[in-house]
């Protein structure tokens, strides 16, 4: 393997812990009973990869969350509820590995996310860290509902490399989805799984990073 030059992040269970059940759970409390098949970490309907794509407004967001449970009586401020309800924080010492990694590697952050989720975290580091976003913790951020597109696809992956003229042979990614790895590695990329029993910290000092 050639030496590491290039660090791309994803955010949701990587670096700002979530728990799908809860929203899952949510999402059943508001109406909707087949959650599984809507919205999963494997996979979720149209209705959620538009909302991640931009797409779609909160607004239409909204509304189609009040289809799908067939309850227009539902207010915003319940339906943001129940969606932010699987985002749980960053852990103490996490924004630290970043700065530490920034100084060693070009470092980029990936995510998959959307106006509601992304106002929801940005808020909550500024009032828990006093940091007003993700920029100083990277070379580049990237999210999917500014860009019109998402992960798994590859043009997502393709922009980054491109853009700022990434070797895949010499690029990490950082993600909690198998299913986004498979995708980097048919462009070449080194891929980490992030999981619990292996989150940041532990692939750090797997890979040898810093």
């Amino acid at each position: 393997m050639q030496k590491i030059e290039n660090i791309i992040l994803d955010y949701g269970n990587v670096i700002f812990m979530i728990d799908f059940a809860k929203s899952q759970r949510a999402f059943t409390q508001l109406g909707i009973a087949n959650v599984d098949e809507i919205f999963a970490h494997s996979g979720q309907i149209q209705l959620f990869d538009n909302f991640d794509k931009g797409l779609i407004s909160s607004v239409e967001f909204r509304d189609g969350i009040r289809d799908l449970t067939k309850n227009n009586t539902l207010t915003d401020d319940e339906i943001d509820k129940a969606w932010n309800s699987l985002l749980i924080g960053v852990p103490i010492g996490r924004h630290e590995i970043l700065l530490q990694l920034k100084d060693k590697y070009r470092t980029f952050l990936l995510s998959n996310n959307n106006a509601i989720h992304y106002d929801y975290c940005m808020q909550h580091i500024q009032d828990k860290y006093g940091i007003k976003d993700n920029s100083m913790f990277f070379e580049q951020t990237y999210y999917s509902h500014l860009m019109g597109m998402r992960k798994p696809n590859a043009d997502i992956f393709e922009y980054v490399l491109n853009k700022h003229i990434l070797d895949p042979k010499k690029t990490l990614f950082i993600d909690d989805s198998p299913q986004h790895l498979r995708t980097a590695e048919t462009l070449g990329i080194h891929t980490a799984l992030c999981t619990k029993e292996e989150p940041l910290e532990f692939l750090v000092e797997k890979w040898n990073l810093i």
